[in-house]
């Protein structure tokens, strides 16, 4: 599934990062990386997905997060 499709409070684990080197480098960069776990905190419409990881709460707009494939946990 998308990170755009968890819900707030859910709990996954970060499977593909989708899209071209040069967003993967930059996404990787933020500490999103495949494997990492994390939490939804907010996924509201037309507003970036908040996610929870590492310790850090990152704003993750839309059009990236629909490249970041994620699992249930």
């Amino acid at each position: 599934m998308k990170l755009t499709n968890t819900r707030p409070d859910q709990h996954g684990l970060i499977r593909r990062i989708g899209g071209d080197a040069h967003f993967a480098k930059r996404i990787t960069s933020i500490g999103i990386t495949e494997g990492t776990e994390f939490q939804t905190v907010r996924n509201d419409r037309k507003m970036p997905v908040l996610i929870y990881l590492r310790e850090t709460l990152i704003a993750v707009n839309r059009a990236d997060a629909e490249r970041i494939e994620v699992e249930k946990v």
